[in-house]
């Protein structure tokens, strides 16, 4: 699952970056900052499900 989260976050990356080049060569500046900001929410969106994963892994094995 691991590899499989980088690529999705990797991913993310490349098309938030490529849209954000877009809007702003469009003067859409405001635009562009919105779009990098969604796509950081959603990046650590994907990232806080995978440590609440985490913890209820380590809450399991330790009994807890």
């Amino acid at each position: 699952m691991g590899v499989d989260l980088i690529f999705k976050i990797a991913a993310i990356g490349i098309l938030v970056s490529v849209l954000h080049q877009v809007l702003v060569r469009a003067g859409r500046e405001e635009q562009a900052m919105l779009t990098t900001l969604a796509g950081l929410i959603v990046v650590l969106l994907m990232i806080i499900g995978e440590i609440s994963y985490l913890f209820e892994t380590v809450k399991t094995i330790f009994n807890l």
